[in-house]
Parts: C-alpha cells; sequence; structure tokens
C-alpha cells in the first residue's frame, strides 16, 4: 500500500504541473489572438501623404505567362515595398523599372504607399488592414502554435498510461520547435490566402502527423483514424498553395480509401498477447525490387504529365523551380504510394520509405522556403528509427506466421 502510495503521488504532481502549463499555453494563446485583432482593427484615424519616393521593382519575384490572370508586382525602397496587382495585358506592357510610390502615414504612424495620389477612403482602410495583418503575423502565428502546443500538453497528459515518457518527450519537443519556428520564420500571403492561415495549416499538420506517426510506430490501428485527418489536411494545403498535385491526386484517390481499409486489416491482426499491438512482418527480397521499379516508372510518367500542365500559381516565381519540385513530388508520392501499401500489409519495410519519403519532402520544403515544415521532417526521422528498432525487435521476437506477403 505505501508503494502504491509514493506512486500515486509522483503522478498527481505531473498532472498537477502539466495542468499548470495548459493553462499559461491557453491563456498565452488568447491574448496573443486577442493582441492581433486588436490591431488590424485599430483606428487609425487620417492619412496624410509626406512624399513622393522612387521604388525598384523586384523582378526576381516574377514569372508569369499568359495564363495568368493577375500579376503582383513588388516594388521596394530599403526596407519599405509596395506591391501592385496588374491584370496580365497590363503587366505584359510594363517595361519601367521604378515607379513613383505616393507616402502617406495614418495618425497612429503607419505608412501607405498607393501607385497614384489621392487614394480614396476605401483604398486607404484596405491598405492599412493589409499592412497590419502583414505586421501582426507573428503575434497570430504564436497564438495558433501555442493553442497546438497547448493541445499536444493535453493529448500527452489525458493518455499518459499509453506513451512512454521517450513519447512525450519527443511529441512536445517537436511541437515545441514548430512553435519558435512558426513565429520566427511567418509565411507570405499566396493565391489571396493570409500567411496566417496557411501557417496555421502548416501547424495542424505538423501536430497530426507526427501523432499519427507516433501511434504507428506503438503498432496501434488507430493511426488510421488521425491519419484520416492528415490527408484532409494536405489536400487544404495543394489547394491553397496551388502546388503538388501529385500528392494531392495521391492523396485523395489512394492514402485515403487505404487507411479506411487499412484499419479494417489492423483490426483483425491483433497480437495474441498483447491486444493494443498489431502483428508486423518484413518484405522479401524479389518484391523490394519489383517495389523499387514501379517507384521508378511511376516518377518519370507522372512528373512528366504534371509538369506539362500550365497550373499558376503564385507560390513558386520560377518555371524551373517548379518543374524540379513536380519531379521530386512526383517520387514522394510514388514512394507515397509503396508506404500505403508496406503499412496495409504490416511490412517493416514502410519506415525505409518512411525515410525516402521524408528526405524528398525535406527538399521541397527547403526549396519552397517552408521552414516550418522542416520541423515535421526532423519528427520523421526521429520516430522513424523509433519505429524501425520497435518494430525489428518485435519481428525478431514473434515468428511469423504467413511468410509470405501477397
Amino acid at each position: 500500500m505505501k508503494k502504491m502510495a509514493k506512486n500515486i503521488e509522483p503522478d498527481r504532481k505531473l498532472r498537477t504541473a502539466a495542468f499548470i502549463v495548459l493553462t499559461l499555453l491557453l491563456i498565452g494563446s488568447l491574448v496573443s489572438y486577442v493582441r492581433g485583432t486588436a490591431e488590424i482593427n485599430s483606428e487609425y484615424g487620417e492619412a496624410s501623404f509626406v512624399q513622393t519616393r522612387e521604388m525598384e521593382r523586384d523582378v526576381s519575384l516574377e514569372d508569369y505567362d499568359e495564363d495568368s490572370t493577375v500579376c503582383d508586382v513588388t516594388y521596394t525602397d530599403g526596407d519599405d515595398t509596395m506591391v501592385i496587382a496588374y491584370p496580365y495585358e497590363e503587366y505584359e506592357q510594363l517595361d519601367a523599372q521604378t515607379i513613383t510610390a505616393y507616402e502617406y502615414q495614418t495618425e497612429n504612424g503607419t505608412k501607405l504607399f498607393f501607385d497614384h495620389e489621392n487614394p480614396t477612403a476605401q483604398e486607404i482602410e484596405d491598405n492599412y488592414h493589409m499592412v497590419m495583418a502583414n505586421e501582426s503575423m507573428p503575434v497570430f502565428n504564436l497564438a495558433s502554435a501555442l493553442l497546438i502546443l497547448a493541445a499536444s500538453v493535453f493529448i500527452m497528459t489525458m493518455f499518459a498510461q499509453i506513451f512512454t515518457t521517450y513519447e512525450k518527450c519527443w511529441f512536445l519537443s517537436i511541437m515545441t520547435l514548430a512553435t519558435v519556428v512558426a513565429v520566427m520564420f511567418p509565411e507570405e500571403s499566396a493565391n489571396g490566402v493570409n500567411g496566417i492561415v496557411i501557417m496555421l495549416l502548416y501547424l495542424l499538420d505538423t501536430f497530426f502527423n507526427i501523432l499519427c506517426e507516433l501511434l504507428i510506430s506503438k503498432q496501434s490501428k488507430y493511426n488510421f483514424l488521425v491519419s484520416v485527418v492528415v490527408e484532409i489536411l494536405e489536400i487544404a494545403m495543394c489547394i491553397v498553395l496551388m502546388y503538388r498535385f501529385a500528392t494531392m491526386v495521391t492523396t485523395l484517390f489512394f492514402w485515403l480509401p487505404i487507411d479506411i481499409i487499412s484499419y479494417i486489416n489492423w483490426s483483425k491482426h491483433e497480437d495474441d498477447d498483447e491486444k493494443e499491438l498489431t502483428e508486423v512482418r518484413r518484405l522479401k527480397g524479389w518484391q523490394e525490387v519489383l517495389v523499387i521499379a514501379g517507384i521508378v516508372v511511376w516518377t518519370i510518367v507522372v512528373g512528366w504529365l504534371i509538369s506539362g500542365l500550365d497550373i499558376q500559381t503564385d507560390f513558386y516565381h520560377n518555371r524551373t523551380l517548379e518543374t524540379i519540385i513536380t519531379y521530386i513530388d512526383a517520387c514522394a508520392s510514388a514512394v507515397g504510394i509503396a508506404n500505403g501499401l508496406f503499412i496495409f500489409f504490416r511490412l517493416r519495410e514502410q519506415w525505409i520509405a518512411w525515410y525516402i519519403c521524408a528526405a524528398l519532402e525535406a527538399i521541397i520544403n527547403i526549396m519552397s522556403g517552408q521552414y516550418v515544415l522542416l520541423v515535421l521532417k526532423l519528427g520523421y526521422f526521429t520516430n522513424t528509427t523509433y519505429g524501425y528498432i520497435k518494430w525489428t525487435r518485435y519481428i525478431k521476437s514473434h515468428q511469423e506466421k504467413k511468410p509470405s506477403v501477397f
């Protein structure tokens, strides 16, 4: 009885500490949201003309063609910038490398820039809200990150008996790092969607992805329920950013169905001794050769087909970069399909596929400037090693009942 009382006491202290941390995170998130909203909707009073300034055009951000409808052109003068949206017809006739910017200043000291004199009240209001939204982006990112970090603490506390100390530390460490990166590297707006919304999608994707990965390493069939949420977020990001269409199609027509089917299949193969575990096994050599050949063919064919499509997005400003990423994305989607089949058949080789897929996606994230998603890839690499070791130990300690997968 005394021993049980000693064990209960530390658990209570940990739960109390977790509750305090959770409360502080929620308060911090709420305060950040309120502060950011107040900044965007703050009163700016009257805007008065200050001066005209010559700004230079940044052509490195432009890569538009006849299929483009609206072309954003950025002009800069030191730390100040002005973005003007031109219809393609006007953009095509645009030769000047400089522009005269009309600088206005509000009563609260905010600088506003226009390409013409005497802007209307509506133009001033829209410009002001856009400037304040960009300036308060780190605040909103912090609010979103703290909220998701609070959810992470809640999950690890509510299901403390399920996860080991290492797993809790790994999960919370990844989410804490994601919080820091989200504030340090805010996302720019793209395709008319504010960078705050894009960052929120990134953070949610990181949260649900690493939770799913952790459940897979624990041989839990419930990873597929979390994975459905992951797939929905992946599709949303592809639509918002207008990119990675190979991944979007693969997610829609392969990953969503395979998650449901895999959940049913895993439910039929529970471990005889530990019902919360699923029996897992490994692949044969000749089967690995067939899988690799299929990945190569898929990459070449799908990459060639998608690179030939004229899909417009202002997330990328370089056609060559977009084409390279298309082929890498095609390869990643092929490895992803192999990975999905490996998971369905409960094969240890799915962890090797995760390694390759994580490396390919990390390359895409670096080339695309999606630094917060690199935290997710760090989580992939570390958990993949952990999962591979766990599954290998399980396979060695359990004689495989079925020598062939097919």
